[in-house]
């Protein structure tokens, strides 16, 4: 064990090395799989934490009570976790990773700790934003961290097992939040990171490469910072609030809008005379860069078609359970896994071609969402179930495509801030795709309700029932809110809540077909995107082509010091 720490310690690429290789160093093999399965297990932490708190909500809601709170705890993590994404890609640019992976982590518990001895909302909610921060700093450094390990032909493979990481977590998530909660307590979906997490930052302490950039002094772009916090912050308040539990046109979204649109413009502003801003403009000059951005925006706006509206189709227009539902949409999962990873392996296999299997990958998502929006209230499960296959399949595809597009466009000064930006824009994109199409479904499903109840149905319910029901239809999805509705409307054995219910089925079914064919309309715009992608060859090992501090093909090389051994060796 020690003699080869030694050998691997001789044997480090010098500075000279490391920045002619475009900033990759190769690395001993048994030190990069131990690091790469650090990455692997640092992001599955962070990414189960979105997807296990979910099944403990209830048992949270009836421990601390205040369920007006309740979109909050979700909400804080992504505020936090979504703007932390662009700043620290900035700053590992400037200072190297290792040190922001295992401080991220380090936050990612300090979070889930505080979250777990919670003993009201409020208390839960700002450990939950701290959770975020952490969270947000492993997602930001998990995409970038391949760039450091791997030669450019590798990254696409290495990039699709952690997009596949993402896709296992919400299979393994809901399963074993619900687990700890009915065996131990709601405070264990918690604490349970604890005893995951200490090993893992031990893994990163010895084996992360200490890469960092030249020593000098840098100017932090501090405005930079607050402004785009402002932004973020304002941006994802405002699209979340959106229609529940304000409307659209109330003060609180409409000054939450407002300042997000200032506090951008300001940004922009500040970023294009900052020394060294937090989010450098210039990289979107690069027509690459510029286009793989617009087809990830577009790209992300449609993701949610499948994350939120195919779970409310088997639930609110199949009648299926919330269990039932889970397991259903496990082989959709399942499918985003395999695109992911088969999506790397040919990108490593083909030399790159990001752009071909990336419109691949769009070409059959857009076709599951298209055959999704056809689906109907006498659809089987079967053909359900291998439509929104498909419609995963081809999201896994795309998923690392982008990111390895950018890495392979920029200089590697900038590969922490253009790898983050990928991020930063999918999670942005999402958050408003969100907005745009629960917006469409609710206002198609009111719409609906006219057409698909009879007259005399509509005239033997009270107006304000009626009302409350195209609002907030939860007697499709809760049995309790059903017996509630036999119970208010009464005679005829059920047979008026039942006749209302099928009405209410239907135009949720046709609302969500609104939904999904918006969702292609989108889809279709990132292929469009796509099809404008310049390929660059992609290297398959070092290229000593370049001179350390000099300008090269790719733009100027930083010097760099890896250190085999995870030790500094300046």
């Amino acid at each position: 064990m020690k003699d080869g720490v030694k050998n691997a310690r001789t044997s480090a690429p010098s500075a000279a090395q490391a920045a002619a290789w475009d900033g990759y160093a190769p690395l001993p093999k048994r030190q990069v799989l131990l690091t790469m399965a650090g990455v692997m297990l640092a992001i599955f932490l962070a990414a189960l934490d979105q997807t296990i708190v979910g099944t403990a909500m209830p048992r949270i809601i009836a421990d601390l009570g205040e369920f007006d709170k309740f979109t909050w705890v979700t909400t804080a993590y992504l505020v936090t976790s979504t703007a932390v994404v662009p700043i620290v890609g900035k700053l590992t640019d400037m200072y190297g990773r290792k040190a922001f992976f295992v401080g991220g982590i380090v936050v990612f518990v300090a979070g889930s700790v505080l979250s777990g001895v919670s003993q009201s909302m409020n208390q839960l909610i700002a450990f939950r934003a701290l959770q975020g921060i952490g969270g947000g700093v492993l997602f930001a450094n998990a995409f970038i961290s391949i760039g450091d390990l791997f030669p450019p032909a590798e990254r696409g493979k290495y990039m699709g097992f952690i997009s596949a990481t993402f896709g296992v977590s919400s299979i393994v998530g809901p399963v074993l939040g619900g687990v700890i909660t009915d065996s131990l307590s709601w405070h264990w979906v918690f604490f349970i990171n604890v005893p995951v997490a200490v090993p893992i930052i031990l893994l990163f302490i010895r084996f992360f490469p200490n890469i960092r950039p030249e020593q000098r002094k840098h100017r932090i772009d501090y405005l930079g910072i607050v402004l785009l916090l402002v932004a973020v912050t304002c941006l994802v308040l405002g699209l979340s609030w959106g229609g529940s539990p304000y409307a659209w046109s109330s003060p609180q979204v409409v000054a939450m809008l407002t300042i997000a649109a200032v506090a951008t413009v300001l940004f922009i502003a500040v970023e294009l005379k900052a020394p060294e801003a937090i989010m450098p403009l210039a990289i979107y000059r690069n027509p690459i860069v510029a286009i793989a951005m617009v087809a990830v925006f577009f790209a992300g706006f449609g993701m949610f078609a499948g994350a939120v509206f195919v779970p409310l189709y088997f639930q609110g227009v199949l009648g299926e359970s919330a269990a039932g539902t889970g397991g259903i949409l496990t082989p959709m999962m399942l499918g985003t896994v395999v695109g992911a990873t088969s999506s790397g392996q040919a990108m490593a296999r083909l030399g790159g071609r990001y752009r071909v299997i990336g419109l691949t990958g769009l070409a059959l998502m857009g076709f599951g969402i298209y055959l999704t929006s056809q689906m109907g209230s006498d659809t089987s499960h079967a053909r359900s179930i291998a439509y929104i296959v498909l419609m995963g399949f081809g999201l896994g595809i795309t998923l690392p495509t982008y990111a390895l597009a950018v890495q392979n466009a920029v200089p590697y000064n900038m590969l922490g801030v253009a790898t983050s930006a990928v991020q930063f824009i999918r999670s942005i994109a999402a958050t408003i795709g969100l907005a745009v199409l629960g917006s469409v479904m609710a206002s198609r499903f009111a719409a609906g309700i006219a057409d698909n109840l009879t007259p005399e149905v509509r005239g033997a319910v009270p107006a304000d029932l009626l009302a409350e029901l195209g609002n907030n239809p939860r007697v499709l999805v809760d049995p309790e809110a059903m017996t509630t509705l036999q119970t208010t409307l009464g005679g005829d054995d059920g047979g008026l809540a039942q006749n209302v219910v099928a009405g209410l089925r239907e135009s949720l079914s046709s609302a969500l077909t609104d939904v999904f064919l918006v969702a292609l309309g989108i889809v279709a715009a990132a292929f469009l995107a796509t099809v404008f992608l310049k390929e660059i060859p992609l290297k398959r090992g070092p290229s000593r082509s370049g001179k350390p501090g000099t300008a090269s093909a790719d733009g100027p090389q930083p010097q760099t010091t890896p250190d085999v051994a995870g030790q500094s060796t300046h």
